[in-house]
């Protein structure tokens, strides 16, 4: 694989500088079939309390908003995509209803049944520990909340040249099975975009 690819790869896992911010908004205009496939499933109430993992820029955020000004709270492991979601959407944040912060998803800082929901989009291929951060993020869920995995298909992701290395890919049967070993009770999987991409829902 070209150095090019493997750039481009880590860029998709950790966005930083002015690439990063140009990633983002390719991957903001790619992926909004997956975007809105999250927001058509959310169950809109004033009190909502949300984590977004791995926001980059903070579009789901915003479009979230838009519906209702619940409270969200958004973690990325990109220093540059906290800066840059914070400029974005800084009137929602001077709110007090949105705040975002450098985390990591293998290691949660929120005590246990802290939300109701928790939304990824295009994160769990790069999480250094996959049943690890699942299993964190099924801790940070009340009982009743859902879990929100929106990614693209493995064959989506074969299809493309970067993948090769950086990636960790996942067939449907395995995603429910992580599911299921860590706690969650009810999963499905809806296809997004023509099978572009995968909406998971995990309840717990």
């Amino acid at each position: 694989m070209s150095r090019f690819g493997d750039y481009w790869a880590s860029q998709c896992g950790n966005p930083r500088g002015v690439i990063g911010i140009v990633i983002t908004w390719v991957m903001n205009r790619a992926n909004n079939v997956m975007y809105k496939g999250i927001v058509n499933e959310l169950v809109f109430r004033d009190d909502l309390k949300i984590l977004d993992i791995g926001f980059g820029n903070g579009y789901l955020e915003k479009l979230i908003f838009k519906k209702v000004k619940c409270v969200i709270k958004g973690i990325d492991i990109s220093e540059d995509m906290v800066k840059k979601a914070i400029a974005v959407n800084k009137k929602y944040v001077e709110s007090g209803n949105m705040s975002f912060e450098l985390g990591d998803c293998c290691a949660l800082r929120f005590e246990d049944e802290s939300f109701d929901v928790v939304t990824t989009m295009n994160t769990i291929y790069f999480w250094e520990d996959t049943m690890k951060g699942l299993s964190e993020i099924y801790r940070v869920i009340s009982k009743g909340g859902v879990f929100y995995n929106a990614v693209l298909t493995k064959e989506s992701l074969d299809k493309v040249f970067y993948t090769k290395n950086g990636f960790k890919k996942f067939e449907n049967e395995e995603y429910v099975e992580m599911g299921k070993r860590v706690g969650f009770t009810e999963i499905s999987i809806k296809p997004l975009g023509h099978q572009y991409g995968l909406l998971i829902t995990c309840k717990k």
